[in-house]
């Protein structure tokens, strides 16, 4: 008896969390937008999850499945639960720096560039450096990103454009237009400053932060700071999703 309500529970959980993956996916696909391929995942997820509720429900993976390997799975699901949420935990707790005032040098990364500007994202970032620019105004930017293939020019020009149309003097902008990761933005950018011994705040996204603020430690910044810029509200699932992986990434290839 015991089991079988166990059963039920499980078949109930897994169906409303692959409606929602499913719907998510729809959401963004449909109407939201995105400018990569990553949410797919959640129509993945989402047919995983319904899946795996019918198994239960029919009671085929019961019947089929042998009893070591049930326990194995269950096992490293419950392993990459435990680790998801760490990393995700990590990944919130760069939501609320803001760095100190008085700042050397911004490091402003790169993100999408279109056709009539600045993505979103990109957006928001370049909004919250010129907020901290405006109020520290000794303080130097290098704006980061080289141009991808669908981009119309470097993430950095397009940068350097939109600070400078809202004010901020091309003299205190130093452009570093090569770089296409993360890493190398913060690799590249350290070529225009003393990373030993300036103090440098790194701009981004909120979800980003925290990967951001540890590749640049690697690298060997000595004094750097988190600022954490707002990200696109109905997409932070996705982009915190997204940002996990590029966590785990990184660290299994030595860059945080």
């Amino acid at each position: 008896m015991v089991k079988v309500i166990w059963r039920v529970k499980m078949y109930i959980i897994l169906l409303i969390l692959g409606v929602i993956c499913l719907g998510y996916f729809l959401c963004i696909a449909l109407w939201v937008g995105h400018g990569t391929n990553f949410y797919f995942i959640w129509l993945l997820l989402g047919l995983v999850a319904i899946i795996q509720a019918v198994l239960l429900k029919k009671g085929i993976w019961a019947a089929h499945m042998p009893v070591w390997f049930r326990r194995i799975f269950t096992g490293l699901v419950c392993l990459g639960c435990v680790v998801f949420l760490v990393v995700e935990g990590c990944i919130i707790s760069g939501f609320s720096q803001k760095g100190p005032q008085g700042l050397d040098y911004l490091v402003v990364l790169g993100a999408q560039m279109k056709a009539g500007g600045p993505s979103k994202a990109l957006q928001y970032r370049l909004d919250e450096a010129i907020c901290y620019l405006e109020e520290n105004p000794d303080t130097k930017v290098i704006v980061s990103g080289g141009q991808g293939a669908d981009e119309p020019v470097s993430e950095a020009q397009g940068m350097f454009d939109y600070l400078t149309e809202r004010g901020i003097g091309p003299e205190r902008i130093i452009m570093e237009d090569q770089s296409v990761n993360t890493f190398q933005n913060l690799t590249f950018s350290a070529e225009f400053l003393d990373k030993e011994k300036n103090s440098v705040g790194v701009v981004s996204n909120n979800f980003h932060v925290f990967r951001a603020v540890g590749i640049a430690r690697k690298a060997g910044y000595g004094n750097v700071y988190g600022i954490a810029a707002r990200g696109e509200p109905f997409l932070q699932w996705n982009n915190m999703m997204r940002e996990f992986f590029g966590v785990v990434k990184d660290f299994l290839v030595g860059n945080l």
